[in-house]
């Protein structure tokens, strides 16, 4: 392909290749042309034009296909418009010439095709140049299509279109022909050239003005014609064109140029609405020519006409736009209903009729009012609907009140405005429902009288209009939570009023079943009690309809319909009143068979009918709760509703004789009857109904096979029972579209009404499936069928072999000897039930049974294979496939791939070549790819040469279809054939006409199953692979160019494949602009492969896509679809605003995803472009905000207002890119703020910097940093939390919490001291104000007081009386929520207030947390430091400051919160508890609610916990009165009350249990939480709960409770070795083991108490017997389970394996010392271990002295394996935090009382020893441990011969090695080891013991003076050095000190010479270095202090040497001056090495 890619065709490599090739060859030149053709210079455009046309127009000759023949055009016109144009009228006269060749033969059409296209081309491209030729071409053109075809029809029409495109006004004097040939087009039998011709008189309107003046009518007569027999492609154009010229009529009022040339007659709206609506209501007949049946009345409007005519008022408005509705909603609206009024008798006279009427009109007024208006333009026309609405009521009150003289007149009168009402009630419902809570002023404004309005039509007479305004409050209910109960409180007060009037009984139960449908969308729910008084008035209508026979029908279906939608509430409202449902249940049927003749004997036909009704209610209610209510189902609820079914099915078997016995007016009761029986048995698990299998069957039987069913309805039937994906070759109505709605009705069929809600009112409380639109129930007459088809493969599943087999043939003979129509429709049934049978099976994994079933199940099937209804074919070719599946035997399945290859071989029929061609491929589906590969081969084979059948274009179709299916199938397998496939697609793809799109839409799945099959292969480089590449690249072009619009979905999901497995390979740049330009397509396929495709190539490459977009909306003037404004706001805006206008789910989803994947990949790199979208979009609905932020604002005090309300004010000049999004989009972009900021987090830290921040941006502009728009955060925040809508104020709550959560720490640079959140402070209080009015739903409360305790715990505001603002609002919800349950709103689920208690509570419980918490932290640093005095003020002020805030609530408050815990407390209780939980609920929740409360419960306890623990510490658990709570709440809710029951209410506690009480329940609720962890348990729920036990623990009388409870100690234990195992996060870990030292606290303090109490008692007279205490007791057992030592044991081990796995003997292999390398732990790893060895070393003191004994070798081993493990040479000699710890925990141990115990001194002695031996083992002689640190372990032995009994280390052999070591050290050449020896053995040597201190001295001091003198010899060069000598220096003078008299003086004679030879004299002083002269000073400094010490001895030394002492004299004298100023500077030097060896000894020694 590489050789086609040149600016001329490359003849040589074309004329080489074959057929197929060469077609692929030229198609691929030709589109590298058009691209080489706009890159090449216009030069050498020139040079080689005359060669290029030549080649060109060679091509015209060689048969083009439809693709190449538009390419090759294109190129045509590119080349002529960049080059010379000269000959261009020789190409025009060629093109000509061949349209006019008579030549007819099939091979020169496309010749001829080719022609016409390069005509239009050409035109299109040089416009006016050719304007002199135009009108012989375009007569020659028109003459042509005289004789032409379908094809040639089309490609003339479609030329025409693009002459008159290039050619402009210049056209005129040809516009009538065109529009004579247009017009006969328009009616054509094709339905391709229908649609062209609309495209053609549509670009030709934009230019003759008679289309839209004087030719109006005829126009719109046309189209109507062209709307009869059409398809959706047909009313798609031709609407379009007849929307767009009606439109084009009334704005062409305004006088332009047009007007001056020609007078034109005006046409009002009137004139233009009263064309359309005659469209809509007599069709194509148009006005005068009313023929006689039309005036007998009997032919209605065919229903394509009225579906055409109804998308073309929606066209029509949308072209004129939004704001021109706005003007003329109420002449528009008054039109649209009057179509289905009392002056049009006509369009309503069938029930059918009427429903279709109904339908077009709510769709034209949703597509209207939903689509084009903003949120206020629709908030008016809901008034407008209201008024209407008004109007219509008042002509029903005024022919109801007429008296009796015109009933007759009047009732029609009533019957006729039912319509107008539904439509509007609907509309108005819909429009509530999409505005939600913004709409909640309008209904609060009493002159719009919304409610009132829907409320006065709920009595209407006619039951259609009683259940939309039921439906309509519905909706009203949804958007709008609080009026939910309100509704309901009104409708059943009305109810049970007007009990006695018959429309209200209707009315108001359909209205009251609505409301209980709309519980479920509405979080917060209703009231637990309406269940009660619903089913009471339930049970009032069932029992009072006896009394009235005038009522007895309605209130028995009212009763029972109440009923059926109160069980929607779910299980929580149902099991309260589920007894007296089953008893009405077995109530309403008799209770035998007997029973059941008598009763037929009885009664007449009225009684039957209620009595049916009453029956089909009931089932009605139980299928209801069946499905609602699973939880209920047990085996008991199970047993007790099965009674009354026998009876139920043996009356269903009774049914036709009744209907004999008394008429037909039971007729209708009677299928609803069956309906019900048949749904709920559907529900019910066919065991239940066992005995009754057979007689349900033949029921169903003969249901099915009825004699007197008319109507076939197979595309509601079988469309379930078909594969979703074989529907697409079918009608393309069965595809999801946006006029879907509408369109639906045309696969019904002409007789059959489309679904409405009148055909069964109790669908009014189910979800509707298809989201939020009126429920459809089919006609009663369908859906029994379709009910008896679900059941019938149920039940055909469970009968016996013998009795299927039998059903099986009954029902096949009933198919052979029907005839005509109803032998089709009986097939229809008896297909669709086979198949559900087959398909039940199939999924049930059952079997078909034996052999001669399959002969009645085949025989079914292929009947219905060879069925001319496709859909029946369709649904037979799955039930072929599904039939294999259940058979099951390999034998079987090839003798029916064999049968369909017999067929197809010999059949000629389009009808069984279709049917078994989808067949084949069904069977691969189910059964893999029939392994045996010939199989594989002939299938492929035959479907080879069926999809070449030019003939048919169904066969093709249905043949690719097939085969795309088995390539899917066959997987790896079909690689064989991949390459003939290809080639024959893309042969298929250039030459099927695009006349023929199905075709078309078939070869784009194949080519999707071929590169799903080829895979990641596709990424080769082999020249196969990169052939296959190509076509398949080649393939998806061909498609791209298709005009139709679901190929072109195709194209755009292969290759979106094509990019998932080669993405280097896809051009990016082409497919971003094809999927920008099909953005807003009017074809929702189309958008949702758009979408689909955009979502996965954003994950990869977001910024490349979002800069293709950007740089083809700058270069493209007219590419792009309008809509999408993508130049302005980028491809991330036009997202937004599609997601604005998108109606479809799926989509809006995708819509979101994607953009939510290019936030993440982009938003921190265009952050200030993200931002203003989000900003935009928000800041569109602050115009309704705007008056009421500012009034808020004004309260605030001072200038503090003003800033504030800079922020909401808006100039109005700014346009805004969006107008009026809707609220759910607002949402939206709130998220995608807090997303923002999350992105932000991961990124550079300077977005939370403000300083940094600055300074970047000033260093490069084009940085943008997060923390630069705070502002803008803030204010879209607020502008969010203000809002109308809930949803918005929430999220905007949401984004302010996360603001203030990740701002508040950020300094202020300006201001030092501050951060800058503060100045935002009026902002915050504004926002959060309103959520604190009395009518805020209790979500929004919630969520404020979640933002008012972040905003007050961030610290930002340090001013009380700013903080007091956001204080008072916590304060005033307190206030509010202090009376518990019982005071709060009653318009909402109680758990709803349950939420807003708990809200307030933690929220006020995290104020005191942190209160507490800066408390502390500012009063620690207070003792120590001394500050100034105005700091300390500040800091205490504002730290004790919020602690006094709180304190004035806290006795509230701590009642409140220890109510809530012990709410929490019984709700978490173990079911088996149930019966002991108090019986009205909590404080703070009901007993019926309590598992709604559950959640909110588990979200806010922790932090109340915590709060609680810490004012029980403040407190100190003292009680002040033990019964403060009984007085302020209504039930006393203390802890006191929380063991007792409510008689035992008068025995008062005393203090000590109230504590213990209280204790127990922190402490149990804390232990439950940590001892089970739930996977969704969240971090912050975790950490409160430990620092709630760390803070009870804090206090005395909680520890002296653990520890005398050692059982309890150990759980807790163990509950904390759970937290330790389970969770990773090391400040959980931290938190948990300061718990564990608080316990081992708690147990030391108990048993030093008990052996002081001891001691005590005893005197010191018994000492010998006095029993040990502690654990290990006498023997020194620690039992595991039973021992807290042991399970810290456990838990520290666990802790310190877990950060140094080495530790672990298992592990390293041996118990000894092993080498490995020493290591530095993590921060938080250093901390967990030393706090685990801080724990470690607390223990001996827990233990008597055996169980010390135990213990020790545990501890010491571990000590010291930290020690070793973590030993690391550090710079400087500094000690890792974790040897510091050890050797800490060393010394602790070392030091503990029992190694002096008299019981555990020798075992203690012994184990120390082995610990030394370990220690000094480090040091290995072969030197593996080299990196060890010599300091610790020099410091480890140092600790243990300072702390140790002295027999410990005085052992000879120790002692040996000790000092050995030591030497050692000395000799290291590292100064800071040399320093820190010299400190260490100054330690040793000053020990007070000389047992201990001498052997060291004898042993080390001769080298020690070594040393020095060897330094006096070198003098020192550096400071080291320098600190080496002092520290020498430092041991020996302290050894003078230590020695006895008569050594002194040897020792004083050693030092003298070394000190005195570093004195300088005067001349050398004044050059010396630094060094020398603090060595000058220093052994100056030592000796004035030696002399007078050591006088004697002193001057012996000076006496026998000289030199020394004149020397010393000069110093002295030079000196002598100087030395008050040198002495404080001596002083300093000395100072360093004293701080260290001081800071050694108070750390370890």
């Amino acid at each position: 392909m590489e050789l086609a890619h040149s600016l001329l065709l490359n003849e040589e490599a074309y004329n080489q290749l074959g057929e197929v090739q060469k077609a692929e060859f030229i198609f691929d030149w030709l589109r590298y042309l058009e691209k080489l053709l706009l890159a090449t210079s216009r030069n050498d455009v020139k040079e080689k034009q005359k060669t290029l046309v030549e080649q060109l127009l060679s091509l015209l000759n060689s048969s083009p296909g439809p693709p190449t023949r538009k390419l090759l055009a294109k190129n045509l016109g590119v080349l002529y418009s960049i080059g010379d144009t000269f000959s261009v009228y020789e190409t025009i006269d060629k093109c000509n010439d061949l349209i006019r060749s008579k030549d007819d033969s099939p091979s020169y059409l496309p010749t001829k095709l080719a022609a016409v296209v390069c005509l239009g081309s050409l035109y299109k491209k040089l416009g006016r140049m050719l304007v002199n030729t135009f009108t012989d071409t375009v007569g020659n053109i028109l003459k042509a299509m005289k004789s032409a075809e379908s094809q040639g029809r089309y490609e003339i029409m479609l030329s025409l279109q693009n002459i008159l495109n290039g050619l402009g006004a210049a056209a005129t004097p040809c516009h009538r022909d065109v529009y004579k040939a247009a017009k006969s087009c328009l009616t054509d039998r094709s339905m391709a050239v229908r649609c062209a011709a609309a495209k053609c008189l549509l670009e030709l309107q934009k230019e003759a003005i008679f289309m839209w003046s004087t030719d109006l009518d005829s126009v719109a007569t046309l189209c109507f014609k062209s709307f009869e027999g059409s398809n959706y492609d047909v009313r798609i154009s031709v609407s379009k064109l007849l929307g767009t010229v009606l439109a084009k009529a009334i704005i062409s009022k305004h006088p332009g140029a047009a007007v001056s040339r020609q007078s034109i007659r005006r046409v009002s709206l009137e004139e233009v609405l009263e064309l359309l609506g005659t469209g809509f209501l007599r069709g194509s007949s148009g006005f005068l020519r009313a023929s006689g049946d039309m005036l007998k009345g009997t032919s209605s409007v065919s229903r394509d006409v009225r579906v055409g005519v109804t998308q073309a008022y929606v066209v029509f408005v949308s072209t004129l736009g939004g704001t021109w509705l706005e003007k003329n909603f109420a002449a528009f609206l008054s039109h649209i209903l009057s179509l289905v009024s009392q002056s049009h008798p006509k369009a309503t006279q069938t029930q059918p009729d009427a429903v279709c009427g109904r339908r077009c009109v709510s769709f034209i007024l949703r597509a209207t009012i939903g689509g084009l208006l903003g949120e206020k333009a629709q908030i008016a026309a809901a008034k407008d609907i209201c008024q209407a609405i008004w109007k219509l009521k008042k002509v029903v009150d005024a022919v109801m009140n007429d008296g009796n003289v015109e009933t007759r007149v009047g009732s029609t009168d009533v019957a006729a405005s039912q319509h107008m009402l539904v439509c509007a009630l609907q509309e108005l419902g819909n429009l509530l429902h999409s505005l939600g809570t913004t709409v909640a002023p309008l209904l609060q404004d009493s002159s719009a009288g919304i409610l009132d309005s829907v409320i006065s039509v709920i009595q209407h007479p006619s039951i259609s209009v009683r259940l939309a305004a039921a439906w309509c409050l519905h909706c009203i209910a949804v958007a709008l939570p609080s009026y939910l109960t309100p509704l309901l409180d009104r409708c059943l007060e009305r109810l049970t009023v007007l009990k006695s009037s018959p429309e209200a009984v209707t009315g108001f139960s359909f209205a009251v079943a609505a409301l209980l449908g709309a519980v479920k969308h509405c979080p917060l729910g209703i009231p637990h009690g309406k269940g009660k008084i619903i089913m009471t008035l339930a049970e009032d209508l069932l029992c009072s309809a006896v009394q009235n026979s005038r009522l007895s029908a309605q209130r028995t279906q009212a009763g029972w319909l109440l009923i059926a939608a109160l069980m929607t509430l779910g299980p929580a409202v149902v099991s309260h009143h589920l007894a007296r449902v089953l008893l009405l249940w077995k109530c309403v049927f008799p209770v035998s068979s007997k029973d059941l003749e008598t009763e037929k004997s009885r009664g007449d036909s009225f009684t039957w009918q209620v009595t049916l009704e009453g029956r089909a209610g009931a089932l009605c209610a139980i299928k209801s709760f069946v499905s609602h209510c699973g939880d209920l189902l047990t085996e008991e609820v199970i047993q007790r509703l099965l009674p009354p079914l026998p009876c139920a099915v043996n009356l269903l078997t009774q049914l036709s004789s009744v209907l004999k016995t008394y008429g037909s007016t039971l007729k209708t009761p009677s299928v609803v009857y069956r309906q019900r029986l048949y749904e709920l048995l559907i529900l019910l698990p066919p065991e239940t109904y066992e005995g009754n299998l057979c007689a349900v069957l033949k029921e169903l039987a003969a249901d099915l096979t009825a004699s007197d069913i008319q109507v076939a309805a197979s595309a509601f039937l079988l469309p379930p029972l078909c594969h979703q994906d074989d529907l697409v070759i079918l009608s393309p109505l069965l595809q999801e579209t946006d006029h879907r709605f509408i369109e639906e009705q045309l696969l019904l069929g002409n007789g059959i009404a489309c679904g409405s809600l009148e055909y069964d009112p109790y669908s009014i409380y189910e979800k509707d499936v298809e989201g939020d639109s009126v429920p459809k129930p089919l006609p009663p007459i369908l859906s029994v069928i379709s009910s008896a088809v679900k059941l019938f493969g149920v039940v055909c599943a469970h009968v016996g072999e013998a009795q299927r087999l039998f059903i099986l043939e009954q029902l096949l003979d009933s198919v052979k000897h029907s005839k005509g129509a109803r032998q089709q429709i009986v097939q229809l049934h008896v297909v669709s039930s086979l198949s559900s049978f087959l398909k039940y099976l199939a999924i049930s994994k059952g079997n078909l049974g034996p052999e001669e079933m399959r002969r009645p199940a085949l025989a079914l099937v292929m009947g219905a294979l060879e069925s001319p209804n496709p859909l029946l074919r369709c649904a037979a070719a799955e039930a072929w496939a599904r039939l294999a599946q259940v058979v099951d035997d390999g034998a079987f399945t090839a003798a029916l791939a064999q049968v369909s290859f017999d067929k197809l071989k010999s059949a000629r029929d389009v009808v069984t070549r279709t049917g078994y061609s989808l067949a084949l491929g069904s069977l691969h589906r189910y059964l893999g790819g029939i392994s045996s590969s010939q199989h594989l081969n002939s299938c492929v084979g035959i479907l080879y040469t069926l999809s070449q059948d030019t003939t048919s274009p169904d066969v093709q179709t249905w043949a690719l279809h097939s085969l795309s299916l088995i390539i899917d199938s066959a997987g790896p397998l079909y690689h064989m054939q991949v390459e003939p496939t290809l080639s024959l697609i893309i042969m298929l793809l250039l030459n099927v006409p695009p006349t023929h799109a199905e075709v078309h839409q078939s070869l784009g799945r194949c080519l999707n199953a071929l590169i799903t099959t080829l895979g990641p292969e596709l990424q080769g480089n082999s020249t196969s692979i990169s052939t296959l590449r190509t076509s398949c690249l080649l393939g998806c072009a061909v498609m791209q160019d298709n005009p139709d619009c679901l190929v072109q979905a195709q194209a755009i999901s292969c290759l979106q494949q094509l990019h998932m497995f080669a993405p280097r390979h896809v051009n990016l740049s082409n497919l971003v602009s094809c999927l920008c330009v099909n953005l807003c397509s009017p074809y929702l396929l189309l958008r949702r492969a758009v979408l689909a495709c955009l979502r996965q190539l954003v994950q990869r490459e977001a910024a490349e896509v979002s800069e293709h977009a950007v740089m083809l909306a700058k270069d493209s003037r007219e590419e792009l679809t309008p809509d999408a404004n993508i130049r302005e706001v980028g491809l991330e805006g036009a997202l937004l605003t599609l997601l604005d206008k998108e109606t479809d789910q799926k989509l809006c989803h995708d819509i979101k995803e994607t953009l939510n994947h290019m936030l993440t990949s982009m938003a921190v790199d265009k952050l200030s472009f993200w931002l203003k979208l989000c900003k935009d979009v928000l800041a569109a609905s602050a115009d309704f905000t705007t008056v009421t932020c500012v009034d808020t604002m004004q309260e605030e005090e001072g200038d503090k207002g003003d800033d504030a309300s800079v922020l909401t004010t808006r100039n109005d000049d700014k346009s805004y890119p969006y107008t009026n999004p809707r609220w759910a989009t607002r949402v939206f972009a709130a998220e995608c703020v807090c997303r923002i900021i999350n992105q932000c987090e991961n990124a550079h830290s300077a977005h939370f910097d403000i300083a940094l921040a600055q300074e970047m941006k000033k260093r490069d502009s084009r940085n943008d940093f997060l923390v630069l728009h705070l502002a803008d955060l803030i204010r879209m925040a607020f502008m969010a939390a203000t809002d109308h809508s809930d949803q918005l104020r929430l999220s905007g709550l949401e984004t302010l919490l996360v603001v203030i959560r990740r701002f508040a720490a950020i300094p202020e640079p300006e201001f030092p001291g501050h951060v800058i959140l503060e100045q935002y402070q009026a902002n915050v209080g504004a926002a959060l104000r309103p959520a604190f009015t009395s009518e805020t739903p209790p979500d929004v409360t919630a969520k404020a007081c979640q933002v008012c305790s972040a905003w007050i715990a961030s610290g930002v505001v340090s001013d009380l009386n700013d903080l007091r603002r956001v204080h008072q609002l916590l304060v005033s919800s307190l206030t509010k929520i202090q009376a518990g349950k019982e005071a709060l709103s009653h318009l909402y689920n109680e758990s709803a207030s349950t939420m807003e208690i708990l809200a307030v509570l933690k929220a006020w419980a995290e104020v005191y947390v942190i209160a507490v918490e800066r408390h502390k932290s500012h009063r620690q640093p207070l003792k120590t430091t001394t500050c100034s005095e105005e700091s300390v003020r500040n800091g205490s002020y504002s730290s004790d400051g919020l602690l006094d805030l709180v304190h004035t609530d806290l006795g509230t408050l701590s009642r409140l919160w220890l109510a809530a815990l012990q709410d929490f407390a019984l709700l978490t209780l173990p079911s088996e508890f149930a019966s002991q939980l108090p019986v009205e609920g909590g404080a703070f929740y009901t007993a019926e609610t309590s598992e709604n409360a559950k959640l909110h419960y588990y979200n806010s306890w922790a932090l109340i916990l915590h709060a609680t623990a810490l004012w029980l510490t403040s407190t100190g658990f003292v009680v002040a009165d033990p019964d403060e709570g009984a007085s302020h709440l209504s039930r006393p809710v203390t802890p006191t009350s929380m063991c007792q029951g409510s008689s035992s209410g008068a025995t008062v506690k005393s203090p000590e249990d109230v504590c213990t009480d209280r204790f127990h329940l922190i402490l149990g609720i804390s232990v439950e939480f940590l001892c089970s962890l739930r996977s969704d348990a969240t971090m912050e729920s975790i950490t409160a709960c430990l620092h709630a036990l760390q803070a009870l623990l804090d206090v005395p009388w909680p520890r002296s409770k653990i520890g005398s409870d050692q059982d309890l100690g150990i759980e807790l234990l163990n509950v904390l070795h759970r937290v330790i195992l389970t969770r990773e996060s090391p400040s959980i870990q931290l938190a948990s083991l300061e718990v564990v030292r608080q316990i081992i606290c708690a147990a030391q303090e108990h048993v030093k108490e008990k052996r002081r109490s001891a001691e005590v008692d005893d005197g010191a007279a018994e000492k010998e017997t006095l029993p040990e205490f502690g654990e290990g007791k006498d023997t020194g057992g620690l039992v595991p389970g039973k021992s807290l030592v042991f399970a810290t044991l456990e838990l520290c081990v666990c802790i310190l394996v877990r950060q140094l796995p080495e530790l672990n003997p298992k592990l390293t292999g041996s118990p000894g010392v092993k080498a490995t390398k020493p290591q530095v732990l993590s921060e938080d790893g250093s901390r967990l271990v030393s706090a685990a060895l801080v724990i470690l070393s607390e223990l001996p003191a827990v233990c008597s002295p055996e169980g010390s004994i135990s213990i020790l070798p545990t501890i010491l081993y571990l000590t010291i394996g930290v020690l070793r493990e973590t030993a690391v040479k550090l710079p400087g000699g500094q000690l890792s935090s974790t040897v510091a710890a050890s050797l800490q925990a060393l010394k602790g141990i070392l030091s503990s009382p029992m190694a002096r115990a008299e019981k555990s001194h020798t075992a203690w002695t012994d184990l120390l020893r082995s610990a030394l031996t370990t220690i000094l083992d480090c040091w290995d002689p072969d030197g593996t441990h080299q990196e060890l640190d010599e300091i610790s372990l020099l410091t480890a032995i140092t600790v243990f011969i300072l702390s140790t009994n002295p027999e410990v280390t005085t052992i000879p052999c120790l002692q040996k090695r000790c000092i050995e070591k030591f030497k050692a050290t000395l000799e290291i050449k590292d100064p800071v080891v040399q320093i820190k020896t010299y400190q260490l053995l100054l330690s040793i040597f000053q020990y007070p013991n000389p047992a201990v201190s001498y052997p060291y001295i004898y042993s080390l001091v001769s080298s020690i003076v070594e040393k020095l003198q060897e330094i006096d010899k070198r003098k020192p060069e550096d400071t080291t050095e320098l600190q080496i000598f002092q520290e020498g220096i430092k041991v020996l003078e302290a050894l003078v000190a230590i020695a006895e008299e008569q050594h002194r003086s040897q020792l004083v004679a050693c030092l003298l010479p070394i000190l005195i030879s570093f004195l300088l004299d005067d001349n050398a002083l004044g050059s010396a270095t630094s060094v020398m002269k603090n060595l000058h000073d220093f052994a100056l400094q030592n000796l004035m202090q030696i002399g007078p010490q050591y006088s004697s001895v002193f001057k012996n030394v000076m006496a026998s040497s000289p030199a020394l002492k004149a020397r010393l004299e000069a110093a002295i004298k030079g000196n002598q001056e100087n030395v008050k100023v040198k002495i404080p500077t001596s002083k300093h030097t000395k100072n360093p090495g004293k701080n260290v060896s001081i800071q050694l000894k108070t750390n370890f020694l």
